[in-house]
């Protein structure tokens, strides 16, 4: 039985950001710290899953909570660059490659 509340937790110990629905994982934010910057590498959530905007709500959480804590952002992740670029109030986030 799959419930319709969903929460995105931190796993500080895994490098990822982990959506919840009940007890099972449904989409995960791989990231790696680098100084004061999170760069996030993958994103994925269970092909069972997409479409229902779950990944967006990962996305957006993630870099909620990266702005809480004041992170930059490195979007190494194609999904989360995309989002970015959909979302122009995160890319204040982005921090300045060179």
């Amino acid at each position: 039985m799959r419930s319709d509340s969903t929460t995105v937790k931190n796993n500080s110990s895994k490098q990822r950001y982990e959506l919840h629905s009940g007890d099972a994982v449904i989409g995960i934010a791989d990231y790696q710290l680098r100084g004061d910057a999170l760069v996030f590498t993958h994103t994925a959530v269970d092909p069972e899953q997409k479409g229902k905007g779950y990944g967006s709500e990962l996305a957006r959480q993630a870099l909620d909570d990266a702005r809480q804590q004041k992170r930059k952002v490195v979007a190494a992740c194609a999904f989360v660059a995309r989002y970015i670029d959909e979302h122009p109030d995160y890319r204040s986030l982005l921090k300045e490659q060179g």
